[in-house]
């Protein structure tokens, strides 16, 4: 064990943290001989914990910069007044931390999942001689460190009051319920993030980048918002009036009728960018060929409709349900589908006319961490679609179009992802 060059922290080697490590994987499977990991004010810097279980353990107040945690299990871990600035936490498990006073500067957390994490302000004190409280502080960084990336991160109802977050990157991040009261958002990027049911009040969010996040039922009560771009945020649908509602259903009802009958009854609905969120029961309905161009359907359950040849580009399906929904030759370019559950659909062709196949349109899409396990994805157009960190398992994958698609951190099905490495 070597002296650290931050006074007062005993340096760990990579060999203590793996022994110590292991004794605790053994612990929580229930194992003879294993021990909590305990690394409290201790120097860890550099060091790789990469994928290791470390659920539990205490870090409080260690000196963590640099430190490789990418993949690991770190649910309901102390990383009280810990130093993590640089560190990469990139897919970790971190449910339920307590990080307070925590520094994260630079720390790459894209795709941590932090639900229900302690973020609040904090600090550690200690006697001195005399017996009066000091606080314990790490030495600040340099200013140009660049900020926090926590792009794609589960903050669902992470605790998050007073927090500085600076310039840090949260695109995409899904934070449902987080209470980020008093929090420090200036100039950061909240491009797409989830913000629905999370308390804004008194946060400063000047300068900050908030394009196309979900801000349903957050509250803003005293938040500064000077320069920030609040361009297509989505807040809560306005309820319409009875009329128009009315006027919704025949529509949908006259088109079901129109599907059902092969054109024989009712007529074929346009419901070009309307917002159908308070539409009625959609799941398992008969919608073939649906005109629907930049509908606004976030959140639907829309799980096992027929869908096939309708015109859906440009549509906000973010976190809807699509299960089991039949949507071959659908036209999905340009739509919104992160975080939707797209399980077993049919995104195959559709046959039409002089036994004509149209393929299935998700070119430019976006569908970021969409659940699309076992769905037939076979001749689909996926050029400069986004499928990073989505789910693929067991997808057909077959005469796919994916130029200029992004897969990065996605579960692909073997034979594709072999393919694709062969080209790469």
């Amino acid at each position: 064990m070597k002296q650290s060059r931050h006074t007062g922290f005993a340096k760990l080697t990579q060999k203590d943290v793996s022994a110590a490590a292991a004794r605790h994987e053994m612990l929580y499977s229930g194992r003879v001989g294993g021990a909590r990991a305990v690394f409290a004010f201790s120097d860890l810097s550099g060091l790789d914990l990469s994928g290791r279980n470390l659920a539990d353990a205490d870090f409080t107040g260690a000196i963590l910069e640099e430190v490789n945690f990418a993949g690991a299990k770190l649910d309901s871990a102390s990383f009280f007044g810990a130093d993590l600035r640089r560190t990469n936490l990139s897919g970790a498990s971190m449910r339920r931390v307590d990080m307070r006073g925590a520094s994260l500067r630079g720390a790459n957390m894209i795709g941590t999942d932090l639900y229900e994490a302690d973020l609040r302000e904090g600090t550690i004190a200690e006697k001195d001689k005399y017996g009066n409280l000091r606080v314990l502080q790490h030495d600040v960084g340099p200013t140009e460190l660049p900020a926090a990336m926590m792009n794609s991160a589960n903050l669902s109802g992470a605790k998050m009051t007073g927090a500085v977050a600076v310039q840090a990157d949260f695109t995409d991040a899904v934070m449902k319920g987080c209470r980020l009261t008093r929090a420090n958002l200036r100039q950061a990027r909240l491009t797409g993030a989830n913000l629905e049911n999370a308390d804004l009040s008194g946060c400063n969010l000047t300068g900050a980048d908030l394009a196309g996040c979900i801000l349903i039922g957050a509250k803003l009560d005293f938040a500064t918002t000077h320069g920030a771009d609040m361009s297509k945020t989505l807040t809560e649908a306005v309820v319409p009036d009875a009329a128009e509602v009315a006027d919704i259903e025949a529509l949908l009802e006259s088109h079901s009728r129109w599907a059902e009958s092969e054109g024989r009854e009712g007529r074929p609905a346009d419901l070009t960018g309307k917002d159908l969120r308070h539409a009625k029961k959609l799941s398992h309905r008969m919608l073939t060929a649906l005109i629907a161009p930049g509908a606004l359907l976030y959140g639907v359950n829309l799980e096992g409709a027929s869908l096939q040849g309708s015109n859906l580009a440009g549509c906000d399906l973010r976190s809807a349900k699509l299960g089991g929904a039949d949507l071959r030759g659908v036209n999905l370019s340009g739509a919104q589908l992160n975080h939707a559950d797209l399980r077993d659909t049919k995104l195959g062709p559709l046959m039409i006319s002089g036994a004509r196949l149209l393929p299935s349109r998700l070119d430019n899409a976006q569908a970021r961490y969409a659940d699309l396990r076992g769905t037939d994805l076979r001749r689909a157009r996926l050029s400069g679609c986004d499928m990073s960190y989505a789910n693929l398992a067991d997808a057909d994958m077959r005469d796919t179009e994916t130029q200029g698609a992004d897969f990065s951190g996605a579960k692909l099905p073997g034979r594709f992802a072999e393919a694709l490495a062969a080209t790469a």
